[in-house]
Order: structure tokens, then sequence, then C-alpha cells
């Protein structure tokens, strides 16, 4: 149910489903099994965003200390990329990213670490993104990176079409322009703070 990505702290998880005639239940979420399985919580806000259209594009976002957030994201209506990408400065993987198609078909979530941006890209039209998060938002700790950015190389799969952006994603930084928000430590759980 719980699988490390090829950056191990990055989680995909995939809920059982117990289905019949009627159709399916599972589980979402029940804390004490995403703790074992190396996904800290507590979350402490829920958030949901809703997409019109296909290639709607948000991200690449994160918060900074004292506000750093973990993300649990799941699709549930339609299809996302779901994209993490590692910013915590002198990891081996750092600047290299994970991604996974979440879907209300597959329901599958992933967890995203703190130390981590996140960004999704929708696949049809009238998309629903359900998240947890560790920290609540802060408007003074949003921060971003460019979705396009030559040195991650997200593949976004827009198949030729421009992504429908925000204001604010039309205008984030580089990511080698990015300040050491967050450094690699042997407890990767637990990102510091770069002074």
């Amino acid at each position: 149910m719980f699988y490390p990505q090829h950056i191990p702290e990055v989680i995909l998880v995939k809920p059982q489903r117990f289905g019949d005639d009627r159709g399916y239940f599972m589980e979402t979420f029940r804390q004490s099994k995403y703790d074992a399985s190396g996904i800290p919580g507590p979350f402490v806000q829920d958030n949901f965003s809703m997409s019109r259209d296909a290639h709607v594009l948000r991200g690449l976002h994160f918060q900074t200390n004292p506000s750093a957030q973990g993300k649990l994201v799941r699709c549930t209506q339609g299809a996302i990329f779901d994209v993490a990408v590692d910013i915590r400065r002198g990891s081996p993987t750092y600047g290299k990213h994970v991604s996974a198609t979440l879907s209300a078909e597959n329901g599958w979530q992933m967890f995203i670490p703190v130390g981590f941006a996140h960004g999704f890209c929708t696949l049809e039209p009238d998309c629903a993104v359900d998240y947890k998060v560790t920290a609540y938002y802060d408007p003074s700790c949003d921060k971003g990176i460019a979705w396009d950015d030559p040195d991650i190389g997200v593949d976004w799969p827009l198949d030729g079409n421009s992504p429908v952006l925000s204001g604010k994603d039309t205008q984030q930084p580089q990511f080698r322009d990015l300040p050491e928000f967050f450094k690699y430590t042997s407890d990767s759980t637990k990102p510091e703070t770069a002074t």
C-alpha cells in the first residue's frame, strides 16, 4: 500500500479497495498506518481545488519555515500529473523530481515531504484535488519555482498545448536563483532550516 519512489522520501500510496455490485469502499487515511509507513503528521488542514479545464498547471509551490508543509495529495475527480521536486540543498537528489498520475479511478495518493516543491497538471476537464497539509497556510512563507525550469526538466503532459497558469505562476523564479531554504540532513524527515 505504501511505495517509496526513486526519491524515497516521496511515497506513493495505493489504498486497498473493497468492491461489490454496489461499488466500492476504501479507507483513505488512518494516521497510525501513515505514521508507521514513514509519512509524518499530524495533518492540520485540508485543502481542495477544482480545475475546469485540461492542462491547468498549478505549481511548483512550497512553504518555508516556520510554516513548511508536507502534503498528502489525491485526485477525487478526473486525473492529474503530480510532481514533487527535491529542494533540500546538499541532498543527493537535489533538483530531481518524482511524478505520478493520480486519478479518481486509481485512488492513489502522493506524499510530498517538507523540503520539496509540489505542482500538478490536469489531464482532463473538471479535476478535483484534495490534499492534507502538515502546517497552516501562511502567505508570508508561500514560495515557488518556475514550472518550466530547464534545470528541473519536468516533462509536463501538455500534448502541445499551453498550460493554463495563474498570474503568480507566470512569474516564479528559476531554480538556480532559489535561496537555500532547506538543507538535507541524515534524518531526511526533518529538513533543517538554512541559516
